[in-house]
């Protein structure tokens, strides 16, 4: 029976020393910036190796080092909102972005499912994490101190003993432009929609409609939907809200799930978005680009977000000094959509010219302006990437 030739041998580490007249422990040192190599032989190893091919055994390399190489995303959010059916969502965005800076610095990144279990952190090699908007008591921030590995957080941590670095979502800015946006389309009797668990987008979210609602003396009508109920959970909930409040006039449902749900059930109570309630979300995702109406959502970034937090929690495994890059953090941007932009409603603003937007409009003006500034609540801090201990502004 035939069989196929066996094919070229790999160079090995002994070949790169031959060809450049080294030991094999110089070798070593010069691709892996060990050691005292002169810069000139340094060069000349690197050099041989690429002509010949040669790449080093990563597993080796951990063994010798210790280290796992690797990286973990890590959430207690479920699915039914962090991803949906599709598994696109969210959570994704976040795991695509800090997969290809991970990959930049030679570092795998993990994508651990919902830790809402005792053992989901303990059965996986890394050498940290990424932990996506915290609650308190958070499962995979518990497994991580307990296995001893470094974390940061990718949302401000809300534990009162918390003091990991975070790359900051600015979830109180996010929630007062969408609000601030209902206002300047005639809202007067707008409701919020939000998990009911602890993360900080849910309560900055609360802090910042009261700020909101006191501004323009709105009565807050809030409503909290458990996040593993999805979108049927914000259809359940909205629905008991406009029976109990026949008057609202706008929602911002704070996770898209929800507010997908909550378009539902604004249509079978005979109403119809956005002429009679207007809706809104936090996450400019596939949820509301495809949704029916669009919905008008916060782009948040979060490529450059999830790239922040790889670069803080690779600089913590060096144990470098976690302060701020000194890269701005983008602020974030509304995307006006047509669940939001009504002909003949009463505006904070003036006429509304009657428009419905496409999925990827940027919020033009009424009649089609560049984009506005986005206003800010007082707060003077230009990064987002928070060290240690060093609270949030606002």
């Amino acid at each position: 029976m035939a069989t196929s030739a066996p094919g070229p041998r790999p160079p090995t580490i002994a070949d790169v020393a031959r060809v450049a007249g080294v030991s094999r422990t110089t070798v070593s040192h010069a691709l892996n910036g060990l050691g005292k190599v002169d810069p000139r032989t340094r060069e000349r190893v690197r050099q041989v190796a690429a002509e010949l091919g040669y790449r080093p055994n990563l597993r080796a390399q951990r063994l010798r080092r210790g280290q796992a190489k690797a990286i973990a995303l890590a959430s207690s959010m479920p699915f039914a909102v962090a991803g949906g059916p599709s598994r696109l969502g969210f959570y994704m965005e976040v795991a695509a972005a800090a997969a290809e800076s991970a990959l930049l610095h030679d570092y795998a990144l993990v994508l651990v499912p919902p830790v809402q279990s005792d053992s989901a952190l303990y059965s996986v090699d890394i050498d940290g994490a990424i932990v996506v908007e915290p609650e308190v008591d958070d499962a995979a921030v518990a497994q991580l101190r307990e296995r001893g590995l470094p974390y940061v957080t990718l949302g401000r941590p809300v534990s009162a003993d918390e003091n990991a670095p975070y790359v900051d979502l600015r979830g109180d800015l996010v929630v007062e432009l969408l609000l601030e946006h209902l206002h300047e389309q005639g809202a007067v009797r707008p409701a919020l929609i939000v998990g009911s668990g602890s993360r900080h987008s849910s309560v900055d979210a609360l802090i910042a409609y009261e700020r909101v609602a006191e501004r323009h003396g709105w009565t807050p009508i809030v409503a909290r939907v458990p996040e593993s109920g999805g979108e049927q959970a914000g259809y359940e909930r909205c629905a008991e809200l406009l029976a109990e409040h026949p008057d609202v006039d706008a929602v911002c449902a704070l996770v898209d799930a929800f507010a997908v749900g909550a378009v539902r059930a604004i249509r079978d109570s005979g109403r119809t978005v956005p002429d009679d309630v207007m809706v809104v979300t936090r996450y400019d995702g596939l949820r509301a680009r495809t949704c029916e109406p669009p919905l008008t959502a916060v782009d948040l970034h979060l490529d450059k977000a999830a790239s922040d937090a790889v670069e803080l929690l690779l600089g913590r495994l060096r144990g470098d000094n976690p302060t701020p890059s000194g890269a701005v953090y983008p602020h974030p941007q509304v995307y006006d959509r047509a669940s939001s932009i009504t002909a003949g409603r009463n505006s904070n603003k003036g006429f509304v010219q009657p428009r419905r937007s496409s999925p990827d409009s940027v919020r033009p003006g009424a009649s089609g302006r560049a984009p506005r500034p986005m206003r800010r609540p007082a707060r003077t801090d230009a990064s987002c990437v928070r060290p240690v201990g060093d609270a949030p502004g606002g």
